[in-house]
Protein backbone atom coordinates (compact mmCIF):
# COMPACT_ATOMS: atom_id res chain seq x y z
CA UNK A 1 0.00 0.00 0.00
CA UNK A 2 1.23 3.19 -1.23
CA UNK A 3 1.27 6.79 1.27
CA UNK A 4 -2.13 7.71 2.15
CA UNK A 5 -2.99 11.26 1.36
CA UNK A 6 -6.63 12.92 2.92
CA UNK A 7 -7.69 16.01 2.38
CA UNK A 8 -6.43 18.54 4.70
CA UNK A 9 -8.03 21.68 4.17
CA UNK A 10 -11.65 22.63 5.76
CA UNK A 11 -14.85 23.87 3.28
CA UNK A 12 -16.15 27.02 3.99
CA UNK A 13 -18.18 29.09 2.32
CA UNK A 14 -17.98 27.24 -0.91
CA UNK A 15 -13.66 27.46 -0.42
CA UNK A 16 -11.44 24.81 0.82
CA UNK A 17 -9.77 26.57 3.47
CA UNK A 18 -6.90 26.21 6.08
CA UNK A 19 -7.54 27.46 9.25
CA UNK A 20 -7.27 31.04 9.70
CA UNK A 21 -4.48 30.71 12.38
CA UNK A 22 -2.59 28.59 10.23
CA UNK A 23 -2.57 25.80 12.41
CA UNK A 24 -2.76 22.32 12.09
CA UNK A 25 -2.67 18.87 13.78
CA UNK A 26 -1.76 15.13 13.20
CA UNK A 27 -3.58 13.01 11.55
CA UNK A 28 -2.60 9.38 13.34
CA UNK A 29 -2.72 5.72 12.45
CA UNK A 30 -4.11 3.82 15.48
CA UNK A 31 -2.81 0.62 14.22
CA UNK A 32 0.71 1.70 13.79
CA UNK A 33 0.56 4.91 15.83
CA UNK A 34 2.69 6.90 12.90
CA UNK A 35 1.55 10.31 11.58
CA UNK A 36 -0.70 9.57 8.53
CA UNK A 37 -0.72 13.68 7.32
CA UNK A 38 -1.47 16.87 8.42
CA UNK A 39 -5.60 18.74 8.69
CA UNK A 40 -6.49 22.15 9.43
CA UNK A 41 -6.71 23.16 12.93
CA UNK A 42 -10.20 25.70 13.31
CA UNK A 43 -10.49 27.67 16.27
CA UNK A 44 -13.30 30.00 17.11
CA UNK A 45 -13.16 32.51 14.53
CA UNK A 46 -13.19 29.24 11.51
CA UNK A 47 -16.50 28.20 13.39
CA UNK A 48 -17.92 31.40 13.42
CA UNK A 49 -16.89 31.86 9.56
CA UNK A 50 -18.35 28.57 8.87
CA UNK A 51 -21.93 29.25 10.94
CA UNK A 52 -22.04 32.61 9.08
CA UNK A 53 -21.89 31.22 5.76
CA UNK A 54 -24.67 28.54 6.58
CA UNK A 55 -27.07 31.33 7.83
CA UNK A 56 -26.43 33.70 4.42
CA UNK A 57 -27.13 30.53 2.52
CA UNK A 58 -30.35 29.23 4.27
CA UNK A 59 -32.00 33.05 4.53
CA UNK A 60 -30.56 34.22 1.32
CA UNK A 61 -30.22 31.91 -1.52
CA UNK A 62 -33.06 29.76 -3.62
CA UNK A 63 -31.74 26.33 -2.01
CA UNK A 64 -34.26 25.47 0.25
CA UNK A 65 -37.36 25.95 -1.91
CA UNK A 66 -35.63 24.21 -5.01
CA UNK A 67 -35.97 20.64 -4.59
CA UNK A 68 -34.77 20.19 -8.43
CA UNK A 69 -31.27 21.45 -6.93
CA UNK A 70 -30.96 19.99 -4.34
CA UNK A 71 -31.95 16.17 -5.76
CA UNK A 72 -28.76 16.99 -8.36
CA UNK A 73 -26.43 18.24 -5.81
CA UNK A 74 -27.00 15.32 -3.91
CA UNK A 75 -27.06 13.18 -6.83
CA UNK A 76 -23.52 14.91 -7.64
CA UNK A 77 -21.79 14.06 -4.54
CA UNK A 78 -23.23 10.43 -4.72
CA UNK A 79 -21.68 10.00 -8.09
CA UNK A 80 -18.40 11.82 -7.10
CA UNK A 81 -17.94 9.13 -3.94
CA UNK A 82 -18.90 6.01 -5.79
CA UNK A 83 -16.52 6.80 -8.03
CA UNK A 84 -13.58 7.19 -5.32
CA UNK A 85 -14.69 4.50 -3.20
CA UNK A 86 -10.78 2.79 -4.04
CA UNK A 87 -9.28 6.28 -3.23
CA UNK A 88 -11.21 6.23 0.41
CA UNK A 89 -11.55 2.45 0.96
CA UNK A 90 -7.86 2.72 2.52
CA UNK A 91 -8.01 6.44 3.90
CA UNK A 92 -10.92 4.86 6.24
CA UNK A 93 -8.82 1.83 7.52
CA UNK A 94 -5.74 4.01 8.50
CA UNK A 95 -6.91 6.82 10.02
CA UNK A 96 -10.03 4.75 11.73
CA UNK A 97 -8.20 1.38 12.37
CA UNK A 98 -11.40 -0.30 11.22
CA UNK A 99 -11.02 -3.85 9.59
CA UNK A 100 -11.10 -3.26 5.79
CA UNK A 101 -13.97 -6.15 5.44
CA UNK A 102 -16.37 -3.05 6.96
CA UNK A 103 -15.70 -0.79 4.37
CA UNK A 104 -17.50 -3.32 1.74
CA UNK A 105 -20.28 -2.57 4.45
CA UNK A 106 -21.03 0.56 6.47
CA UNK A 107 -17.62 1.64 7.00
CA UNK A 108 -17.74 2.99 3.40
CA UNK A 109 -19.62 1.20 0.92
CA UNK A 110 -23.22 0.76 1.89
CA UNK A 111 -23.47 4.28 3.03
CA UNK A 112 -22.75 5.31 -0.33
CA UNK A 113 -25.14 3.52 -1.84
CA UNK A 114 -27.93 4.47 1.07
CA UNK A 115 -27.41 8.06 0.07
CA UNK A 116 -30.00 7.46 -3.02
CA UNK A 117 -32.85 6.59 -0.11
CA UNK A 118 -32.43 9.96 1.15
CA UNK A 119 -32.28 11.39 -2.62
CA UNK A 120 -35.33 9.51 -3.54
CA UNK A 121 -37.08 11.42 -0.89
CA UNK A 122 -36.58 14.68 -1.81
CA UNK A 123 -39.13 13.79 -4.90
CA UNK A 124 -41.40 11.25 -3.06
CA UNK A 125 -41.66 13.08 0.29
CA UNK A 126 -45.17 14.61 1.16
CA UNK A 127 -43.92 17.98 1.40
CA UNK A 128 -47.46 19.50 1.91
CA UNK A 129 -50.96 18.32 2.50
CA UNK A 130 -54.65 19.37 3.10
CA UNK A 131 -56.78 19.06 5.93
CA UNK A 132 -60.78 18.63 5.96
CA UNK A 133 -62.66 21.90 6.29
CA UNK A 134 -63.33 22.71 9.67
CA UNK A 135 -65.80 25.02 11.75
CA UNK A 136 -64.32 27.32 14.27
CA UNK A 137 -65.83 29.93 16.18
CA UNK A 138 -68.22 29.82 13.12
CA UNK A 139 -65.81 30.13 10.93
CA UNK A 140 -65.34 27.12 8.25
CA UNK A 141 -61.62 27.03 7.52
CA UNK A 142 -59.43 24.79 4.70
CA UNK A 143 -55.93 23.98 6.42
CA UNK A 144 -52.77 23.46 5.05
CA UNK A 145 -49.36 21.44 6.37
CA UNK A 146 -46.25 22.63 4.75
CA UNK A 147 -43.22 20.62 6.08
CA UNK A 148 -40.42 23.10 5.75
CA UNK A 149 -36.44 22.68 6.43
CA UNK A 150 -35.42 23.77 10.03
CA UNK A 151 -32.60 26.30 8.97
CA UNK A 152 -28.80 25.33 10.13
CA UNK A 153 -28.30 22.36 11.62
CA UNK A 154 -24.88 21.96 13.45
CA UNK A 155 -23.81 18.22 13.18
CA UNK A 156 -21.47 16.38 15.34
CA UNK A 157 -20.18 12.99 14.59
CA UNK A 158 -17.73 10.26 16.50
CA UNK A 159 -14.87 8.55 15.18
CA UNK A 160 -16.00 5.04 15.79
CA UNK A 161 -18.30 4.89 12.01
CA UNK A 162 -17.21 8.85 11.20
CA UNK A 163 -17.76 8.32 6.99
CA UNK A 164 -21.19 6.54 8.16
CA UNK A 165 -22.14 8.73 10.31
CA UNK A 166 -21.21 11.96 8.48
CA UNK A 167 -22.94 11.35 5.29
CA UNK A 168 -26.31 10.13 7.98
CA UNK A 169 -26.31 13.71 9.25
CA UNK A 170 -25.39 15.79 6.13
CA UNK A 171 -27.69 13.83 3.47
CA UNK A 172 -31.00 13.92 4.85
CA UNK A 173 -30.34 17.39 6.52
CA UNK A 174 -29.16 19.11 2.98
CA UNK A 175 -31.90 16.51 0.90
CA UNK A 176 -34.66 18.75 3.67
CA UNK A 177 -33.80 21.69 2.50
CA UNK A 178 -31.49 22.75 5.55
CA UNK A 179 -28.10 24.47 5.77
CA UNK A 180 -24.97 22.37 7.40
CA UNK A 181 -21.67 22.45 9.60
CA UNK A 182 -20.54 19.59 10.31
CA UNK A 183 -18.10 19.29 12.86
CA UNK A 184 -15.37 16.20 12.15
CA UNK A 185 -14.47 14.27 15.07
CA UNK A 186 -10.76 15.10 15.73
CA UNK A 187 -9.69 11.52 15.48
CA UNK A 188 -10.79 10.84 11.89
CA UNK A 189 -10.83 13.91 10.17
CA UNK A 190 -10.69 13.08 6.96
CA UNK A 191 -13.54 11.59 6.49
CA UNK A 192 -15.03 14.45 7.13
CA UNK A 193 -12.51 16.84 4.12
CA UNK A 194 -12.78 13.78 1.98
CA UNK A 195 -16.56 14.69 1.44
CA UNK A 196 -16.02 18.28 1.66
CA UNK A 197 -13.36 18.36 -1.34
CA UNK A 198 -15.81 16.12 -3.48
CA UNK A 199 -19.06 18.61 -2.22
CA UNK A 200 -16.44 21.99 -3.71
CA UNK A 201 -15.48 20.57 -6.81
CA UNK A 202 -18.05 17.93 -8.11
CA UNK A 203 -20.83 19.66 -7.34
CA UNK A 204 -23.14 22.48 -8.08
CA UNK A 205 -23.83 23.11 -4.27
CA UNK A 206 -23.93 26.75 -3.74
CA UNK A 207 -21.44 28.37 -1.51
CA UNK A 208 -22.05 27.65 2.33
CA UNK A 209 -24.94 24.89 2.29
CA UNK A 210 -22.06 22.69 3.54
CA UNK A 211 -19.75 23.38 5.73
CA UNK A 212 -16.89 20.98 7.02
CA UNK A 213 -14.83 22.14 10.09
CA UNK A 214 -11.83 20.38 12.00
CA UNK A 215 -10.41 20.94 15.04
CA UNK A 216 -7.90 19.72 17.71
CA UNK A 217 -10.03 21.22 20.25
CA UNK A 218 -13.67 20.12 19.67
CA UNK A 219 -14.38 21.13 22.85
CA UNK A 220 -13.94 25.16 21.78
CA UNK A 221 -15.53 25.31 18.51
CA UNK A 222 -18.18 22.72 19.19
CA UNK A 223 -19.79 25.51 22.34
CA UNK A 224 -19.73 27.98 19.39
CA UNK A 225 -21.75 25.42 17.06
CA UNK A 226 -24.09 24.27 20.08
CA UNK A 227 -24.69 27.86 21.83
CA UNK A 228 -24.72 30.38 18.47
CA UNK A 229 -28.44 31.14 18.20
CA UNK A 230 -28.01 31.22 14.47
CA UNK A 231 -28.01 27.50 14.25
CA UNK A 232 -31.70 26.30 14.39
CA UNK A 233 -30.50 22.08 15.15
CA UNK A 234 -27.45 20.47 16.53
CA UNK A 235 -27.24 16.70 15.24
CA UNK A 236 -24.92 15.15 17.89
CA UNK A 237 -23.96 11.35 17.87
CA UNK A 238 -21.56 10.32 20.80
CA UNK A 239 -21.58 9.60 24.32
CA UNK A 240 -24.81 10.20 26.73
CA UNK A 241 -22.25 12.65 28.65
CA UNK A 242 -21.94 14.83 25.67
CA UNK A 243 -25.21 14.35 24.74
CA UNK A 244 -26.46 16.04 27.84
CA UNK A 245 -23.69 18.67 27.91
CA UNK A 246 -25.17 19.36 24.32
CA UNK A 247 -28.70 19.52 25.39
CA UNK A 248 -28.20 22.11 27.88
CA UNK A 249 -26.39 24.37 25.51
CA UNK A 250 -29.02 23.68 23.17
CA UNK A 251 -31.75 25.05 26.00
CA UNK A 252 -30.42 28.36 25.87
CA UNK A 253 -31.65 29.34 22.59
CA UNK A 254 -34.28 26.70 22.49
CA UNK A 255 -32.85 24.90 19.43
CA UNK A 256 -33.96 21.22 18.68
CA UNK A 257 -31.73 18.71 19.37
CA UNK A 258 -31.21 15.16 18.07
CA UNK A 259 -29.34 12.95 20.00
CA UNK A 260 -28.09 8.97 19.56
CA UNK A 261 -25.85 8.08 22.38
CA UNK A 262 -24.86 5.30 24.35
CA UNK A 263 -25.80 1.99 25.15
CA UNK A 264 -25.65 -1.27 26.64
CA UNK A 265 -27.56 -3.62 24.59
CA UNK A 266 -28.23 -7.25 25.82
CA UNK A 267 -28.47 -10.64 23.51
CA UNK A 268 -30.78 -12.85 25.32
CA UNK A 269 -30.12 -16.73 24.92
CA UNK A 270 -33.18 -18.10 25.53
CA UNK A 271 -33.04 -21.92 26.65
CA UNK A 272 -34.48 -23.65 23.56
CA UNK A 273 -32.08 -21.75 21.35
CA UNK A 274 -29.17 -23.72 19.35
CA UNK A 275 -26.28 -23.10 21.03
CA UNK A 276 -23.53 -24.07 18.94
CA UNK A 277 -24.82 -21.76 16.37
CA UNK A 278 -26.13 -18.97 18.43
CA UNK A 279 -23.29 -18.52 21.49
CA UNK A 280 -19.86 -18.01 19.50
CA UNK A 281 -21.51 -14.87 18.00
CA UNK A 282 -21.02 -13.07 20.75
CA UNK A 283 -16.90 -12.74 19.76
CA UNK A 284 -18.62 -10.74 16.95
CA UNK A 285 -18.66 -7.65 19.84
CA UNK A 286 -14.88 -7.27 19.15
CA UNK A 287 -15.76 -6.35 15.43
CA UNK A 288 -14.22 -3.05 15.10
CA UNK A 289 -12.69 -3.55 18.75
CA UNK A 290 -16.20 -3.15 20.16
CA UNK A 291 -16.14 0.44 19.50
CA UNK A 292 -20.09 0.35 18.30
CA UNK A 293 -23.12 2.12 20.28
CA UNK A 294 -25.13 -0.54 19.25
CA UNK A 295 -23.13 -3.56 20.11
CA UNK A 296 -24.76 -6.26 22.33
CA UNK A 297 -21.72 -6.06 24.93
CA UNK A 298 -24.22 -7.96 27.27
CA UNK A 299 -25.50 -11.91 26.67
CA UNK A 300 -28.21 -13.28 28.92
CA UNK A 301 -27.88 -16.83 28.90
CA UNK A 302 -29.90 -19.40 30.94
CA UNK A 303 -28.69 -20.40 34.27
CA UNK A 304 -29.78 -24.18 33.67
CA UNK A 305 -27.25 -24.16 30.52
CA UNK A 306 -25.15 -21.66 31.89
CA UNK A 307 -21.99 -24.36 31.31
CA UNK A 308 -22.82 -25.27 28.30
CA UNK A 309 -22.59 -21.42 27.12
CA UNK A 310 -19.52 -20.15 29.09
CA UNK A 311 -17.41 -23.10 27.26
CA UNK A 312 -18.63 -21.84 23.42
CA UNK A 313 -17.50 -18.30 24.11
CA UNK A 314 -14.42 -19.11 25.60
CA UNK A 315 -13.36 -21.33 22.48
CA UNK A 316 -14.87 -18.29 20.51
CA UNK A 317 -12.77 -15.88 22.30
CA UNK A 318 -9.17 -17.67 22.07
CA UNK A 319 -9.40 -18.14 17.94
CA UNK A 320 -10.38 -14.11 17.44
CA UNK A 321 -8.39 -13.17 14.63
CA UNK A 322 -7.25 -9.42 15.14
CA UNK A 323 -4.41 -7.61 14.22
CA UNK A 324 -3.68 -5.31 10.94
CA UNK A 325 -6.85 -4.00 10.21
CA UNK A 326 -5.83 -4.15 6.09
CA UNK A 327 -5.68 -8.08 6.69
CA UNK A 328 -9.02 -9.45 5.45
CA UNK A 329 -9.08 -12.29 7.79
CA UNK A 330 -9.01 -10.14 11.17
CA UNK A 331 -12.37 -8.65 12.33
CA UNK A 332 -10.73 -6.52 15.25
CA UNK A 333 -8.24 -3.58 14.90
CA UNK A 334 -7.20 -1.40 17.45
CA UNK A 335 -9.32 1.06 19.52
CA UNK A 336 -8.50 4.89 18.26
CA UNK A 337 -6.37 6.35 20.44
CA UNK A 338 -4.21 5.44 23.82
CA UNK A 339 -6.61 7.74 25.57
CA UNK A 340 -9.52 4.87 24.27
CA UNK A 341 -7.19 2.28 25.00
CA UNK A 342 -6.81 3.48 28.50
CA UNK A 343 -10.35 4.00 29.21
CA UNK A 344 -11.30 0.25 28.48
CA UNK A 345 -8.24 -1.32 30.11
CA UNK A 346 -9.64 0.91 33.43
CA UNK A 347 -12.96 -0.81 32.92
CA UNK A 348 -11.30 -3.94 32.69
CA UNK A 349 -9.55 -3.69 35.68
CA UNK A 350 -13.18 -2.23 37.10
CA UNK A 351 -14.20 -5.67 36.40
CA UNK A 352 -11.61 -8.11 38.09
CA UNK A 353 -12.19 -5.48 41.13
CA UNK A 354 -15.78 -5.99 41.46
CA UNK A 355 -15.50 -9.70 41.79
CA UNK A 356 -16.56 -10.75 38.00
CA UNK A 357 -14.73 -13.65 36.78
CA UNK A 358 -12.09 -12.69 33.93
CA UNK A 359 -12.13 -15.83 31.08
CA UNK A 360 -10.10 -14.71 28.50
CA UNK A 361 -7.62 -11.57 27.21
CA UNK A 362 -8.25 -8.21 29.90
CA UNK A 363 -4.58 -6.78 28.74
CA UNK A 364 -2.61 -5.68 25.68
CA UNK A 365 -1.67 -8.49 23.41
CA UNK A 366 2.19 -9.26 23.66
CA UNK A 367 2.91 -10.01 19.86
CA UNK A 368 1.76 -6.61 18.56
CA UNK A 369 4.26 -3.78 19.69
CA UNK A 370 2.71 -0.76 18.11
CA UNK A 371 -0.73 0.00 18.00
CA UNK A 372 -3.57 0.70 20.32
CA UNK A 373 -4.62 -2.55 20.64
CA UNK A 374 -6.65 -4.34 24.01
CA UNK A 375 -7.11 -8.39 23.67
CA UNK A 376 -10.49 -9.85 23.00
CA UNK A 377 -12.11 -10.26 26.69
CA UNK A 378 -14.33 -12.10 27.86
CA UNK A 379 -15.61 -11.93 31.63
CA UNK A 380 -18.44 -14.70 32.77
CA UNK A 381 -20.41 -14.47 36.20
CA UNK A 382 -21.42 -10.79 36.51
CA UNK A 383 -23.54 -9.10 38.70
CA UNK A 384 -26.30 -7.23 36.70
CA UNK A 385 -25.86 -3.91 38.59
CA UNK A 386 -21.98 -4.42 38.25
CA UNK A 387 -19.81 -1.39 36.77
CA UNK A 388 -18.95 -3.62 33.85
CA UNK A 389 -22.75 -4.34 33.26
CA UNK A 390 -23.95 -1.46 33.44
CA UNK A 391 -21.72 1.60 32.13
CA UNK A 392 -20.48 1.40 28.39
CA UNK A 393 -17.09 0.61 27.54
CA UNK A 394 -16.73 0.80 23.66
CA UNK A 395 -14.44 -1.76 23.67
CA UNK A 396 -13.96 -5.72 22.79
CA UNK A 397 -15.37 -6.85 26.50
CA UNK A 398 -18.44 -9.16 26.60
CA UNK A 399 -19.95 -9.79 30.00
CA UNK A 400 -22.04 -12.94 30.46
CA UNK A 401 -24.85 -12.52 33.35
CA UNK A 402 -26.86 -15.38 34.21
CA UNK A 403 -30.97 -15.49 34.39
CA UNK A 404 -33.75 -17.88 35.64
CA UNK A 405 -36.39 -17.66 33.45
CA UNK A 406 -38.05 -15.18 30.37
CA UNK A 407 -39.11 -12.89 32.77
CA UNK A 408 -35.69 -12.25 34.82
CA UNK A 409 -34.04 -11.97 31.28
CA UNK A 410 -36.22 -9.12 30.24
CA UNK A 411 -35.79 -7.61 34.34
CA UNK A 412 -31.75 -7.83 33.78
CA UNK A 413 -31.99 -6.59 30.13
CA UNK A 414 -33.98 -3.61 30.96
CA UNK A 415 -31.94 -3.12 34.15
CA UNK A 416 -30.41 -0.44 32.00
CA UNK A 417 -30.22 3.62 31.85
CA UNK A 418 -29.99 2.88 28.52
CA UNK A 419 -32.23 1.29 25.43
CA UNK A 420 -30.88 1.57 21.83
CA UNK A 421 -30.48 -1.99 20.67
CA UNK A 422 -30.58 -5.90 21.62
CA UNK A 423 -31.27 -9.05 20.57
CA UNK A 424 -33.11 -12.60 21.75
CA UNK A 425 -32.71 -15.98 19.86
CA UNK A 426 -34.38 -18.28 20.09
CA UNK A 427 -36.11 -22.05 18.67
CA UNK A 428 -39.56 -20.65 18.55
CA UNK A 429 -40.46 -17.11 16.77
CA UNK A 430 -43.13 -16.50 18.32
CA UNK A 431 -41.16 -16.98 21.98
CA UNK A 432 -38.52 -14.81 20.83
CA UNK A 433 -40.70 -11.89 19.81
CA UNK A 434 -42.64 -11.51 22.82
CA UNK A 435 -39.27 -11.52 24.48
CA UNK A 436 -38.17 -8.56 21.95
CA UNK A 437 -41.58 -6.51 22.70
CA UNK A 438 -40.85 -6.65 26.38
CA UNK A 439 -37.42 -4.91 25.93
CA UNK A 440 -37.45 -1.50 26.31
CA UNK A 441 -34.98 -0.26 23.00
CA UNK A 442 -35.55 1.62 20.21
CA UNK A 443 -34.01 -1.62 17.87
CA UNK A 444 -33.59 -5.84 18.49
CA UNK A 445 -32.47 -8.11 16.72
CA UNK A 446 -34.79 -11.36 16.34
CA UNK A 447 -33.02 -14.96 15.63
CA UNK A 448 -30.04 -13.28 13.44
CA UNK A 449 -32.63 -11.52 11.94
CA UNK A 450 -30.66 -7.55 10.93
CA UNK A 451 -33.06 -4.05 11.70
CA UNK A 452 -30.87 -1.98 10.14
CA UNK A 453 -31.26 -0.06 6.86
CA UNK A 454 -31.57 3.07 4.67
CA UNK A 455 -35.27 2.68 5.50
CA UNK A 456 -34.92 1.83 9.34
CA UNK A 457 -35.36 4.44 11.37
CA UNK A 458 -32.35 4.09 14.54
CA UNK A 459 -32.41 5.40 18.14
CA UNK A 460 -32.83 5.01 21.26
CA UNK A 461 -34.85 5.05 24.47
CA UNK A 462 -34.01 6.52 27.76
CA UNK A 463 -30.28 7.80 28.04
CA UNK A 464 -29.49 6.14 24.46
CA UNK A 465 -30.66 9.48 22.85
CA UNK A 466 -33.72 11.75 21.27
CA UNK A 467 -35.22 11.29 18.00
CA UNK A 468 -34.33 8.57 15.03
CA UNK A 469 -31.83 8.65 12.43
CA UNK A 470 -32.81 6.80 8.49
CA UNK A 471 -35.67 6.08 7.41
CA UNK A 472 -38.54 8.79 7.20
CA UNK A 473 -38.76 9.57 10.29
CA UNK A 474 -34.93 10.38 10.49
CA UNK A 475 -35.71 12.47 6.99
CA UNK A 476 -38.50 14.48 9.12
CA UNK A 477 -36.03 14.96 12.13
CA UNK A 478 -34.64 17.97 10.02
CA UNK A 479 -38.10 19.54 8.92
CA UNK A 480 -40.58 21.87 10.60
CA UNK A 481 -44.23 22.25 10.46
CA UNK A 482 -46.57 24.69 9.63
CA UNK A 483 -50.21 24.93 9.72
CA UNK A 484 -52.06 27.70 7.65
CA UNK A 485 -56.11 28.09 7.76
CA UNK A 486 -57.82 30.07 5.04
CA UNK A 487 -61.49 30.09 4.38
CA UNK A 488 -62.82 27.24 2.94
CA UNK A 489 -64.93 29.44 0.16
CA UNK A 490 -60.98 30.73 -0.87
CA UNK A 491 -60.10 27.48 -1.82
Amino acid sequence: MGAIAGEARMLIDGELVGASSGRTYANVNPATEEVLGEVADAGVEDMERAIEAARRAFDETGWTDDRELRKRCLLQLHEALASERETLRPQIVSEVGCPISLTYAVQQDSCIDDMLYDVGLVDSYEWEYDLPVHEFFGVKSSRRVFKEPMGVVGAITPWNFPFMLNLSKIVPALGAGNTVVLKAAPDTPWSATFIGRLAAERTDLPPGVLNVVTSDDPAAVGEVLTGDPRVDMVSFTGSTVTGRHIMGRGADTLKKVFLELGGKSAHIVLDDADFESVIPGGAMVCMHGGQGCAITTRMLVPRSRYDEAVALLEAAYRNIPYGDPFDPANIMGPLISARQRERVLGYIEKGRQEGARLLVGGGTPSHLDKGWFVEPTLFVDVEPDSTIAQEEIFGPVLTVIPYEDDDDAVRIANNSRYGLSGAVSSASFERAMSVARRVRTGTMAVNGGMWFGPDSPFGGYKHSGVGREHGVEGFEEYLEIKTVGYPADQA
